[in-house]
């Protein structure tokens, strides 16, 4: 039944290798529990039904744990032109849906701006959803960005049996704060957000639902043409890369992100080939240099 069950995990329902181990680390770890002598389970069923739990979960029937990043290939990070194209079109999206007279251009303006938020502070998709107005604030050693210098991510990915965790990241990007301040205080309040803490409201709750952000990403996408490699998440992707594409420290990027560990960091790196070959470049024309300056000391 096992194997049964993991085939249909993996065939029909197409969930991920990584979400399968997780599944099916559960299942033994409670068969661990119910064939531990300590706790006398096996001598009750033996008494009770005439049999005995054994364990089904082994090595040979499971999906073994052999590499650091299993994430699915096709997923990337977006190129600065395909996400400049995507801003654009958001930004279309919502002059277009307006100058038809339709109240549809709040949610559309709305989204944008999460798009664009999560991508100015490199936050996953529940990250960027649960933000309340009150979590950005000001930057006393980045004073230009105003009242939008940090954002204060409250619920990060949590550890297992652990409440989310917290971080704090800084504004790095000079168009975030406009794009920030025109929603906060021009667009945000048309919702009638009125004791609506939420950054993000939605037309008929609380908050924005994951849901409504996958469809609307997804519709963009496929509006510009853009492969399936890239998701929500490709945001998060997308900033990792361009900052250390810029130059911006590995230590800095990895703390805005919420890394414990830098190698976790250099697995959102999606570094693209300008970029190394600029990188290249760079290193053997400074040491071309350095042996020319070199020779010509000693032919001095």
């Amino acid at each position: 039944m096992v194997d049964e069950w993991l085939g249909d995990l993996r065939s029909l329902r197409d969930l991920k290798r990584s979400t399968i181990r997780s599944y099916s680390e559960a299942v033994r770890a409670f068969c661990h529990f119910i064939t531990d002598p300590l706790y006398e389970w096996t001598a009750t069923c033996e008494e009770r039904f005439g049999t005995h739990p054994v364990q089904v979960v082994h090595e040979w029937n499971t999906a073994v744990h052999v590499q650091d990043n299993e994430a699915d290939a096709k997923k990337r990070a977006f190129t600065k032109a395909e996400l400049h194209a995507f801003f654009a079109h958001c930004d279309d999206e919502v002059a277009r849906i307006r100058a038809f007279g339709r109240k549809g251009w709040l949610p559309a303006f709305r989204d944008a701006t999460l798009f664009k938020t999560a991508y100015a502070y490199g936050a996953r998709r529940n990250e960027t959803r649960m933000l309340d107005a009150a979590d950005f604030g000001r930057n006393p050693h980045g004073g230009e960005f105003g009242e939008y210098g940090r954002c204060q991510v409250r619920f990060g990915k949590a550890k297992k049996g652990s409440p989310p965790k917290r971080r704090g990241v800084l504004t790095v990007f000079d168009w975030t704060p406009d794009v920030l301040d025109e929603w906060f205080t021009e667009v945000r309040p048309l919702f009638g957000t009125d004791n609506n803490p939420a950054a993000w409201p939605s037309e008929r709750g609380l908050r924005i639902g994951c849901q409504r952000l996958n469809s609307r990403f997804i519709t963009y996408r496929k509006a510009l043409g853009l492969d399936d490699g890239l998701d929500f998440h490709s945001f998060r992707r997308s900033y990792v890369t361009h900052l250390i594409e810029d130059g911006w420290d590995p230590r800095f990027v990895q703390e805005q992100v919420g890394h414990e560990h830098a190698s976790t960091t250099s697995l959102y790196t999606c570094v693209s080939s300008d970029f190394r070959t600029r990188t290249l470049r760079r290193h053997l024309d400074s040491t071309i240099a350095a042996a020319l300056q070199t020779q010509t000391g000693r032919q001095a």
